[in-house]
């Protein structure tokens, strides 16, 4: 009686659904509401799609086209097309109709965008899934069309953009996989290349991919491929992990064949895995990258193209703000929310900063490590304590937020690179820094939209704070701003005290989040800055110039590191790099110093290295973090090519080799390498008279 019942309610079912389908509405609604059926006739999934696909009604696209086969690739073509067939269980009546369809479908896109094929292209699986829906030709390449058209983004290449945005995304949610594949130089385009330019479809079973569209279709978001991507790999982790002794290329396999596990039944979970991961992703990943689809023809800025340089995920200043403004209105675990880290310097910070962030120099890292480590310690705690509380700072989301300016975030991007090499999830960096926030404010509150904006920035110098433009000019009137103290700035100078009563008052202002804020009286003074004296022998030869141009050797505070020169760290590669064994090299009879230290990249990342310094050469060894004792030949560097040597006072350790060459245009710098040295002074003085006794020599020759 039971299966009579069902039965006739499936009758029903399937009479309504056929009746709404044929009325040719549009109604993404509806249609969404009808695709969370799972199994479905080819029929009625075939009109679905249309639907879902705006290509229902449309005209047949392959009519202006004479149907001739005649590209140079049209052998490649054919064979591909049969290729794709064979992957189908099809009888051999429909076989030769297939063929001609698809290889009809892919000449025709070639010929039209102007495509040179390729075998090695991932887009032709997509007719698999879209060919089991026995669609005539015309509707086969309309479908097709808009599948690449809305759903496959642009740059789908090797190192492409799509794969940096995803390896963000990556890092953002599991660090230590991330970390472990960038180990082993495992890019994301070399596992993922085919999964993103077909939609699964290159490894999935026909009837699996169909299942998994039915949801794509349902949900008509471009991005989720990256999130569905992502949960591949969040399910494989612990595989990938254990691979630790096996090649690259073993791993690479192993990855890539990843999805083809997927069976039908599965995609409900993965779909909604997806989805929650999507909620504990800031918005800005789409929205910075929304070109990345369709066929908009904005261009974008090279700085937001070159995902492959960012150290994290950047967010914008706008998403920031409105997590904050969420937060005060509803306490709920809903979205993303943002604990804001000012990386800048204690007197800018001082001068004004976003009235819920928390204050870590990232000064400290290099002047006191260990009071550094204590103010990361305590950020963590503060963080906890927050949330734990629901302050209107709190966030599980880290955000650091740096001035905006490239030189002077070097120091930042040491304490962001700190935090990632911890594998610290949900870590990002504030786009545009400080002075977005200024300007985005000011922009604000010029458009009358929110007037409350001028008060997002507060100072804790005790006067009145206010927006302050690029070059210190006043943005906003004096009236704008009361100069309230803000919570966060109260743990922040909680935080500079080693005093373990206030730690507790700290705890206390985050726990009790009902008082206001302006009422509470904690006043502590901000500790002075100590600049460190300058080692520098008085035996050093600082004023002798060399070749004509300025000293060897110079230490000063004013002068910024140069951002257009060449960094030879950023042009090696290691796969190219001589292995050795540390002690081996540090014993070698004609090396007269061995000076510890780290290599410092421009994006902060720190490498355990060693300095070797010969008669005539410098070199750099950087150890293996996965085999004990050994290191690469980061570089070799010949003393004569050392134009300057430099360290500022405010970083003595920090200290800069610049090589290049002299002629009659001035020098030529030809790679520019940092690196954070204990007793520097010592260091850079045996260096440079390991130096002159070369310029000696060749002046004597």
């Amino acid at each position: 009686m039971a299966d009579a019942v069902e039965e006739a309610l499936q009758g029903d079912w399937d009479q309504d659904l056929a009746e709404a389908l044929d009325s040719g509405g549009s109604d993404m609604e509806m249609e969404r509401g009808i695709i969370q059926v799972q199994e479905q006739s080819a029929q009625h999934r075939a009109k679905m799609w249309k639907i879902a696909l705006n290509v229902s009604g449309k005209g047949d696209s392959l009519s202006p086209w004479d149907g001739v086969l005649d590209l140079p690739e049209q052998t490649l073509i054919h064979n591909r097309s049969q290729q794709l067939i064979d992957q189908l269980e099809v009888s051999e009546e429909e076989r030769s109709d297939m063929v001609s369809d698809v290889e009809s479908v892919i000449t025709f896109y070639c010929k039209s965008r102007n495509i040179s094929f390729t075998p090695e292209l991932s887009w032709p699986h997509l007719l698999k899934p879209l060919l089991g829906l026995q669609l005539p030709r015309s509707d086969l390449y309309n479908c097709f069309y808009a599948f690449m058209n809305k759903y496959i983004p642009r740059e789908c290449v090797p190192k492409g953009r799509p794969f940096h945005l995803y390896r963000l995304l990556l890092q953002y949610h599991e660090p230590e996989l991330c970390s472990f594949l960038d180990t082993k130089k495992i890019t994301p385009d070399s596992y993922a290349i085919d999964w993103m330019g077909s939609l699964f479809s290159s490894h999935c079973l026909p009837d699996v991919t169909q299942a998994l569209w039915d949801f794509y279709l349902q949900q008509a978001d471009p991005f989720l491929i990256f999130f569905l991507m992502l949960i591949i790999l969040v399910n494989a982790k612990e595989g990938i992990l254990s691979q630790e002794g096996e090649s690259r290329e073993d791993i690479i396999k192993t990855l890539e064949s990843s999805p083809s596990l997927l069976e039908a039944e599965d995609i409900e979970d993965l779909i909604s895995l997806a989805q929650y991961y999507q909620s504990k992703t800031p918005l800005s990943l789409r929205k910075m990258n929304q070109n990345l689809f369709g066929s908009s023809l904005v261009a974008l800025k090279e700085e937001d193209t070159d995902l492959s340089q960012a150290l994290c995920l950047p967010v914008s200043v706008p998403e920031i703000l409105q997590a904050n403004q969420l937060q005060q209105v509803s306490n709920t675990e809903d979205g993303v929310r943002f604990f804001v880290v000012d990386c800048r310097p204690a007197e800018q910070y001082n001068s004004g900063h976003l009235s819920t962030a928390f204050h870590l120099d990232s000064d400290l890292m290099l002047q006191n490590p260990s009071e550094f480590a204590l103010s990361v310690k305590s950020l963590l705690e503060a963080q906890k304590q927050s949330l734990e509380s629901g302050s209107i700072a709190s966030g599980e989301h880290l955000c650091f937020m740096g001035s905006g300016r490239e030189e002077e975030d070097m120091y930042m991007n040491m304490v962001l690179a700190h935090f990632l090499q911890k594998n610290k999830e949900y870590v990002s960096i504030a786009k545009g820094g400080f002075m977005a926030l200024q300007k985005h404010l000011v922009d604000m509150n010029v458009e009358g939209l929110d007037s409350s904006y001028v008060h997002w920035i507060v100072s804790t110098s005790g006067s009145h704070s206010s927006l302050s433009s690029a070059d210190g000019e006043s943005l906003s009137s004096p009236g704008d701003s009361k100069g309230v103290k803000s919570l966060v700035n109260k743990m922040t100078f909680a935080l500079k005290s080693k005093s373990v009563n206030v730690k507790e008052k700290m705890i206390s202002f985050i726990e009790n989040t009902s008082t206001p804020v302006e009422r509470m009286s904690f006043n502590l003074p901000w500790p002075e800055k100590v600049t460190p004296d300058r080692h520098v022998s008085s035996s050093d030869r600082v004023g002798k110039p060399y070749r004509g141009v300025k000293p060897v050797f110079s230490i000063g505070d004013e002068e910024e590191y140069d951002t257009d020169e060449i960094d030879s760290s950023s042009m090696s590669d290691d796969d190219r790099k001589e292995i050795v064994n540390i002690q081996t090299w540090i014993n070698k009879p004609d090396v007269k110093h061995h000076i510890p230290c780290n290599e410092v990249k421009e994006t902060g990342h720190m490498f355990p290295s060693h300095l070797l310094i010969t008669a005539t050469h410098m070199y750099c060894l950087r150890e293996i973090a996965s085999r004990k004792g050994f290191a690469y030949i980061q570089s070799r560097q010949a003393l004569n090519s050392v134009v300057k040597i430099t360290s500022k006072k405010k970083h003595p350790e920090l200290i800069t080799f610049k090589f290049g060459t002299n002629n009659s245009a001035g020098v030529e710098i030809s790679a520019v390498e940092r690196y954070l040295i204990p007793n520097a002074g010592d260091a850079t003085k045996v260096i440079k008279q390991q130096i002159m006794k070369v310029l000696d020599a060749l002046e004597s020759s």
